[in-house]
């Protein structure tokens, strides 16, 4: 147990790793595109996408999930995923085309239709992406599945920013986006040595297992853009487009983190999904290792959104800041609770998925229709809040049931990283009311970065001494120092951390 242990948490460095240098990359982009852009070119992007996320959930079956859940699945596995979703993909590209004139209509905006026929050809491409780097995941060898990550997200923003800055509008985006994609493809088969070939031998296996996983995808898909339909429909463009850039920043280091810690872990979860004490171990150590991360950064958004925005986006996105810290403690709270959902699929309880996620969209959407009718964007944000809250009694029943935990040791593992996010957030609005700001970025700037570094010094002292007074336990705080003081010693520091 302590080795798939120690493959998740190696796996999980990987994959966080390549996230802070993806959503670095992302920020910086984000920043110079709003820059350079108006919300309405995002507005229109995230119109467009929309459409795409729906046509999506015709072919998410998902059949990576089988493949390594199943540790006997082979070539005629394989190749009869990768098939299907060679054939999905040409499909719902051509529906996809189908439909750029009445989304033109629908959203009166005639320059969607155009942008909708670049990204058809882009989504159909996807499908011929090689199934061969699944094999990393399976085999938890997340360095190459590193390597790919990266140069798929390189290759797309090193064509969109060039593009900003000559065309100045939506295009820039869209072009990206399609030449993302087909880097994209054809990295999958540099990267890996595995060729497919076409084959339907195991389609009869793959759909019994993917029949609950695409009722998921849809659900998932509900619940994350169900705001982004009726705010496009309801406020437009420009509405959208301030509500697409809150939400993006907001949960920029609370979700899009831990996504790779729960990429990392559910691998290691199949390996031990018979071993109820190993498995419920293994969860444990995973949510410790979310909650060091999700928590600072989740309350850190809230505590420096009004610094962060005049300062990184500028001015005409202020509106943006009661949607970023409503937001940001959406992303904390849905972070703590989404590992759970990766305990089923490794468990094989595929409908648990499936009922959770069905009862976060029926409460979602009883919030979100007054919300938006009355309070407009702060409203669906508030309804997501609501909706998350509601649903963290229901997941943790169910997950108390299916690993014998009790609601007190999961909470105990989440003590140390809140009181110290607590302090951090009282520091730094503390020092917010020390600074003489007149209106320009520059001194927003010069306080933002003062009250970050400050923060995240408050909340590792702050942990750090909390742990030692806890008697070091073990966990992803020892995990976590131990890794610091071995870098330290590489440098020549002669450092004892972990006090042994």
């Amino acid at each position: 147990m302590k080795d798939i242990d120690n493959k998740i948490a190696k796996g999980a460095a990987w994959m966080v790793s390549f996230k802070m240098i993806d959503r670095g990359l992302g920020l910086v982009s984000t920043v110079i595109l709003a820059r350079l852009l108006v919300p309405e070119d995002f507005g229109l992007v995230a119109m467009a996408m929309i459409l795409i996320g729906a046509l999506q959930l015709l072919i998410a079956f998902s059949f990576d999930v089988p493949l390594i859940q199943n540790p006997d699945a082979g070539r005629e596995q394989f190749d009869t995923a990768w098939t299907l979703s060679v054939l999905f993909a040409a499909l719902c590209g051509g529906v996809l085309a189908l439909l750029a004139g009445p989304a033109a209509r629908f959203y009166a905006e005639p320059r969607l239709e155009l942008a909708v026929y670049l990204l058809a050809l882009g989504f159909a491409a996807q499908g011929l992406s090689n199934i061969g780097p699944v094999i990393f995941r399976r085999e938890m060898r997340f360095d190459r599945e590193f390597k790919f990550l990266l140069g798929k997200r390189m290759a797309s923003l090193l064509v969109t920013i060039p593009l900003a800055f000559w065309l100045r509008n939506y295009w820039a985006l869209v072009i990206g986006q399609l030449t993302g994609t087909f880097v994209s493809v054809a990295l999958s088969y540099y990267v890996s040595d595995y060729r497919p070939r076409f084959s339907l031998k195991a389609k009869v296996e793959l759909f019994h297992s993917s029949k609950w996983l695409i009722m998921n995808n849809i659900l998932q898909f509900l619940n994350g853009r169900a705001a982004e339909l009726v705010i496009g429909r309801l406020g437009g463009a420009g509405v959208l487009g301030v509500y697409t850039i809150a939400s993006e920043i907001s949960t920029l280091p609370t979700t899009e983190l831990v996504a790779p810690i729960n990429r990392a872990a559910f691998p290691g979860y199949a390996r031990v999904a018979q071993e109820i004490e190993a498995l419920r171990n293994s969860f444990l150590n995973v949510i410790s290792m979310i909650a060091l991360f999700a928590l600072p950064a989740g309350i850190g958004i809230v505590s420096v959104a009004d610094l962060m925005v005049p300062a990184v986006l500028g001015w005409k996105w202020m509106s943006a800041i009661p949607l970023i810290q409503i937001l940001a403690i959406f992303g904390v709270i849905q972070a703590l609770q989404t590992n759970i959902s990766y305990i089923y699929l490794a468990t094989g309880h595929l409908a648990y998925v499936t009922v959770v996620g069905a009862i976060q969209f029926v409460l979602l959407l009883s919030l979100l229709v007054p919300g938006i009718l009355y309070w407009g964007a702060t409203g669906a944000a508030w309804a997501f809040l609501g909706s998350v809250v509601l649903m963290t009694p229901v997941n943790q029943f169910l997950i108390a049931r299916q690993l014998q935990l009790s609601t007190t040791t999961f909470s105990l593992r989440l003590i140390r990283p809140l009181a110290a996010s607590l302090l951090m957030a009282a520091v730094v609005f503390g020092m917010k009311s020390v600074f003489v700001l007149k209106g320009e970025s520059a001194a927003y700037l010069v306080a933002l970065l003062v009250c970050v570094l400050a923060g995240a010094v408050v909340y590792a002292v702050t942990l750090y001494a909390l742990w030692r007074y806890a008697g070091c336990p073990q966990g992803a705080e020892r995990m976590t120092f131990g890794k610091i003081e071995q870098l330290l010693r590489k440098l020549g520091l002669d450092v004892n951390i972990l006090g042994g």
